[in-house]
């Protein structure tokens, strides 16, 4: 569900990049008011590493000449909490762009916003959060992951519909477009829904305060236990970690290969809606003249576009080293965001003892 430059004008584009570094710099800042924990940055670090890689999957939509792919926000929000995730999903987007040319640079805000705000910050907290009020068991984490994950896509791809609609550089119809794009991203949202399932599932088992935390805020390092109480399986949260990132790097180096070449959603979706009503130009001028320079600048940073060797998208290799450089990016990214959030906490610990200390002595 990639928006590409050509789907929106650069008043849109500009607009929604702005709104998207506003969301990036709230989220750091509520992030380190709110105490992150250190140990949740290789957490946040190896599941954005395998959003990356599930989302070079590509699986068919049967009956419908399509496929599609997992967003990933619901699956980041439930292991990490909505405003950790919203910034692991926004640096899984931020590698595609300017590394694989996947969705466009004018773009970028808008793909933050329909998969990183909308799942993160809406779908999680008002879907996925309310069905685990009463606590968190197999079958309410399923039913919530599903539910999220349905509502999340569908509410993002009738984004992409409106952002598309108030640019006004294509003529689809806003009807016919609708009429296609929810449908077809409501069913990928059942089928990300169960793999989010499956996913937060394992990790409940192995170490629920995972999930847990994610839930209630808390930090992973000061969970309270009653007595006698069992809260985890004692699995290291280092195994996990490491089970995470063996996945990541078998997803995106070898399961990748079996990616669906049918267009994902939106792609089809505006095909079909093309048949009838066909592409606009630019409104004038000097928004051509952005996009292009928009598209030039991401030629000079994508290295590996569409996920494989330059002059050579067929070519299996290529996918492969995509996919674990991809993977490999991802994590040092979402990784170092954690880290600067978890260096603000602990100045802002710092400063608070300071304070108390310096009242302690004036007393």
């Amino acid at each position: 569900m990639h928006m590409a430059d050509a789907l929106i004008s650069p008043a849109v584009g500009l607009t929604m990049d702005a709104i998207g570094v506003a969301a990036i710099g709230l989220c750091v800042a509520k992030a380190g008011r709110d105490g992150f924990s250190e140990k949740k940055v290789p957490v946040m670090g190896v599941a954005g590493a395998m959003v990356f890689a599930a989302q070079m999957i590509n699986f068919t939509i049967p009956a419908t000449g399509s496929s599609g792919h997992i967003g990933g926000g619901i699956l980041l929000a439930g292991l990490l909490g909505g405003v950790p995730a919203f910034l692991s999903v926004t640096a899984v987007l931020i590698i595609q762009c300017l590394f694989f040319a996947d969705g466009g640079l004018l773009a970028l805000g808008c793909n933050i916003f329909n998969l990183g705000v909308i799942p993160c910050l809406v779908a999680y907290p008002l879907i996925f959060r309310p069905f685990l009020r009463n606590g968190v068991n197999y079958r309410r984490l399923s039913a919530a992951s599903v539910a999220a994950a349905v509502a999340g896509l569908a509410l993002g791809a009738f984004c992409v519909v409106l952002q598309t609609s108030l640019s006004g550089i294509t003529r689809l119809p806003f009807g016919a477009f609708t009429a296609l794009m929810l449908p077809i991203h409501t069913v990928i949202g059942l089928v990300e829904g169960v793999v989010t399932a499956g996913v937060l599932c394992f990790v409940f088992k192995m170490r629920p305060e995972i999930i847990e935390s994610a839930q209630t805020g808390t930090r992973l390092d000061d969970e309270k236990r009653l007595p006698g109480e069992k809260r985890h399986s004692g699995t290291p949260v280092k195994s996990i970690v490491i089970a995470l990132a063996a996945l990541a790097l078998i997803t995106g180096g070898a399961l990748s290969l079996l990616s669906s070449a049918k267009p994902d959603g939106l792609e089809w979706a505006v095909g079909k809606t093309e048949e009838k009503a066909g592409f606009g130009e630019a409104g004038h001028a000097g928004d051509r003249a952005l996009i292009d320079a928009a598209a030039r600048a991401q030629e000079n940073t994508a290295f590996l576009p569409d996920y494989s060797l330059a002059g050579d998208p067929g070519n299996a290799a290529g996918t492969s080293v995509a996919g674990v450089i991809g993977a490999a990016a991802t994590f040092a990214l979402a990784g170092a965001t954690g880290l600067v959030i978890s260096v603000l906490v602990h100045r802002r610990r710092k400063t608070a003892a300071s304070q108390a200390d310096a009242g302690y002595k004036n007393v």
